[in-house]
């Protein structure tokens, strides 16, 4: 009886493991059903929920060992009982760390970030770099234990891109469904940093996938509900930020302050935007010029953060305490104004040095000093009409916040999230419409785009333009040996006329030929020396036809 019984169980557990392999080869050939989509979701929900913790503890334990102190909300006071040359060296430290991160195991020498998450989504179909997301995640690890002014949620949101993007390519899936993991990862990610399950799922909506769609609005929830579960069960249900209950509001005299506030606000966030690539651009042709190691340019920045911090050790790490001081009015107005100042400077110092980090905190912490020192001066011109200065703190949080990001939307949600106060909605959408409608006029969109636009990825202006970058000619044009293709003579005639694109060229570049020349046909061409050997043709409505087809595809990706 034991022995039939052991045999039936062995032909049961064989079948299972038989359906088993079905499942999964199914799943791979033919891409996951709604359900197991569903549940996919969840488990990158859960594993980025985790990798977002992880992260997050990471700091606390290398910050007491650099610092003394695992609390990120009275870090600066802690550092300034420090002896100088602690403060001073602990950052350049880091800052050498990271060089040697970057200088032995990275092919482009800079920290991967959001940026190159919103390049993953609309170029790559949902991928990102998984080796370079690793070495950034341990470089900016390292950058925000030693001081480094930045934020943690841009490595979260690339660590859980690598996460999705690995599970993308485990399961073969396609475009539309490796966006939507990763847009899943990103939102239980940033979830579950700030305890936000409703402006994570927004975030990855508004900022990575740039769109919102209803097929994938229902698994990006539930993978931002699984994120913030993570975070409660170690954190408890509690908010970043306590605020005095004193935030009122005199709606009809105050609101015209809130707008001016706005815009004040959006040129604040585009001066910090223009900060940061200034510095990036000196330290580049610097670097250029004298040829500096990899190594060093990290290690200087944290020299130069070092020296900043021992007179004002507020610019050091995310900002929270700082943040938290201007929100309840504990900072005088010129106080607010020299922290936002500085906090620009170490921010622009930070990444443009490329020691790693995000730039959401920061622009939390400019916003809040920014908001602060406007309170100050129109409650001083209004007491009478006035509410509390802490309420334009709060509103001037998300403004500046706002424009960086070029996110109105899972910003105001964030603000109401990590401060816990409903009641005074309409004065900080009343900031963060404005500031956003004028900063993204001044930039392009947004910190994250204009990032791109410098490396020549242009996404701001939506994907009738970066459609065409992602087609080479080569995938398009006709070979030399098919049946319908020019003749050779005619297209070594227009080669020798200079009427032609290389090989290497995107539908990008060749349109705007066509346009001007008016042909029906383009030679392709591969550049040997001064040789030009022959490829193909590139057929004008052959162009188009594929640039339609992806218009067409995005457009039944967004209304799905």
């Amino acid at each position: 009886m034991s022995g039939r019984y052991v045999t039936a169980l062995q032909a049961q557990l064989a079948d299972m493991a038989r359906m088993f392999g079905r499942g999964w080869q199914l799943l791979r050939n033919r891409g996951p059903s709604q359900i197991q989509f569903w549940f996919i979701a969840l488990v990158i929900g859960i594993a980025a929920g985790f990798a977002a913790l992880l992260f997050r503890s990471g700091i606390d334990i290398l910050q007491t060992a650099f610092y003394g102190t695992s609390d990120v909300n009275s870090l600066h006071s802690f550092a300034g009982t420090l002896p100088w040359y602690v403060v001073l060296l602990v950052p350049v430290g880091g800052g050498l760390t990271v060089g040697l991160l970057l200088h032995w195991f990275t092919s482009d020498k800079r920290v991967h970030a959001v940026a190159d998450v919103i390049e993953g989504a609309a170029l790559n179909d949902g991928r990102v770099q998984k080796r370079a997301g690793l070495v950034s995640a341990f470089a900016s690890l390292i950058t925000l234990s030693t001081g480094g002014s930045s934020g943690r949620e841009g490595p979260v949101v690339h660590i859980a891109a690598t996460i999705s993007s690995w599970i993308s390519n485990l399961i073969r899936a396609d475009g539309i469904t490796g966006r939507d993991l990763m847009g899943c990862a990103v939102a239980a990610a940033v979830s579950a940093s700030f305890n936000a399950p409703i402006a994570g799922a927004l975030f990855a909506l508004e900022v990575v996938l740039r769109h919102f769609s209803l097929h994938a609005f229902a698994p990006i929830v539930v993978a931002s509900a699984a994120g913030t579960v993570i975070n409660r069960l170690a954190f408890g249900d509690v908010t970043e930020f306590t605020l005095p209950g004193t935030t009122t509001l005199e709606f009809y005299l105050e609101l015209p302050a809130f707008l001016v506030l706005g815009l004040v606000c959006g040129l604040v966030a585009v001066v910090m935007m223009r900060a940061i690539f200034y510095a990036e651009d000196v330290e580049n042709r610097l670097e250029n010029r004298i040829g500096l190691p990899v190594w060093v340019r990290p290690t200087l920045a944290g020299l130069i953060l070092g020296v900043m911090a021992i007179k004002f050790p507020h610019i050091i790490g995310v900002g929270y305490e700082t943040t938290s001081m201007a929100l309840t009015g504990q900072l005088l107005t010129h106080e607010a104004i020299v922290f936002a100042v500085l906090k620009v400077i170490a921010v622009a110092v930070t990444l443009a040095g490329r020691m790693g980090g995000g730039i959401f905190s920061p622009s939390l912490m400019v916003g809040a000093l920014t908001g602060l020192a406007f309170g100050g001066i129109a409650t001083g011109l209004f007491p009478d009409s006035s509410g509390a200065d802490t309420l334009y703190a709060l509103a001037g949080m998300g403004a500046v916040a706002a424009a960086v990001l070029g996110a109105p939307i899972s910003t105001t949600l964030i603000v109401f999230e990590l401060t816990g106060d409903w009641q005074t909605g309409l004065a900080v959408m009343v900031s963060v419409s404005l500031s956003t409608a004028l900063a993204s006029r001044l930039v392009n969109r947004s910190f994250f785009l204009t990032q791109l636009e410098q490396r020549n990825v242009r996404l701001a202006a939506g994907p009738q333009t970066y459609l065409l970058a992602m087609f080479r000619v080569t995938g398009v044009m006709r070979r030399v040996t098919d049946e319908n293709t020019a003749d050779e003579e005619t297209c070594q005639e227009m080669i020798a006329q200079g009427l032609y694109v290389q090989e290497s060229a995107t539908l990008e570049t060749a349109l705007p030929v066509f346009d001007k020349s008016g042909v029906a046909f383009l030679p392709v061409v591969k550049l040997e020396g001064e040789a030009a050997v022959l490829q193909g043709a590139l057929y004008h409505v052959d162009a188009l036809k594929a640039y339609n087809r992806a218009l067409a595809a995005t457009a039944a990706e967004e209304h799905r």
